[in-house]
């Protein structure tokens, strides 16, 4: 029998526009209860949505969570974070993280894209006074951050046109001698790419890396066919249940195709 995971509810409490594709948002939950792990991350759920979306949390002091979200044209965050979003109450999903580096691991190695930056950030400030760090960073010119990583870590930034050549980076580095650990997140072919690499060619253990697929490439994002925010906002207010909802919006879904 699967349970519902933790919820919180949220305030936003600050909003700042970092680049032309990152804004950052300051969220008050109380009652949050961080995992530690260096790259967790939480589900978003935005007003007049009840759809997530996922964001790795930059930091938490207490109950104060920074978020970093990338920004696109259209999207469920995108719209609303691109506003006024200040005063607004979000949901807040139970976090969860996958960082774990052996405890024999001498370096580490983040590579990642626009969306992996949070990440890893995080890491570098809460590993990096441990263990040597490189990061390699594959972001648009305008969205390269200076002071965004912590001093003393090793920072790359790669160039990029919109479509991301992670894999050939990855298959191109020196990778560190000895035991390490290697870290990457972004669009997920790459992913899938960079994983075939690191078991066929590097042959690294599984304990030696994580690789994490963020987002999936599209020729160009669409808008969406069907709003769920007016199929929400009835529903609750009919006392319809989640499951309910979901009902309505695949209903409408079907319908609008």
């Amino acid at each position: 029998m699967s349970t519902r995971a933790q919820q919180y509810a949220a305030d936003v409490v600050a909003r700042e526009q970092v680049t032309p594709h990152l804004v950052r948002l300051t969220v008050e939950v109380p009652g949050f209860a961080s995992t530690g792990i260096a790259d967790e991350w939480v589900g978003l759920v935005v007003p007049g949505q009840f759809q997530s979306r996922y964001y790795t949390v930059r930091s938490v002091e207490g109950s104060r969570l920074v978020l970093d979200v990338v920004v696109h044209q259209v999207g469920l965050v995108t719209e609303w974070a691109s506003g006024d979003p200040v005063g607004q109450q979000v949901t807040i999903t139970e976090p969860k993280g996958s960082f774990l580096p052996p405890p024999d691991a001498g370096w580490l190695l983040l590579v990642g894209d626009l969306t992996a930056l949070p990440a890893m950030a995080r890491i570098a400030v809460e590993h990096g006074s441990a263990l040597p760090t490189r990061i390699v960073a594959e972001v648009p010119t305008d969205s390269r951050i200076d002071g965004y990583f912590t001093d003393g870590v090793e920072v790359t930034w790669l160039p990029t046109d919109g479509d991301s050549r992670l894999a050939e980076v990855v298959e191109s580095l020196d990778f560190p001698e000895g035991p390490g650990y290697f870290w990457m997140a972004g669009e997920s072919a790459q992913m899938r790419a960079i994983r075939k690499h690191l078991m066929r060619e590097r042959k690294l253990p599984s304990t030696q890396y994580d690789v994490m697929g963020y987002w999936r490439s599209v020729a160009q994002r669409q808008p969406r066919a069907v709003d769920p925010g007016p199929i929400w906002r009835a529903g609750k207010a009919a006392g319809k249940s989640d499951e309910e909802i979901w009902a309505d919006y695949d209903a409408a879904q079907e319908a609008g195709r």
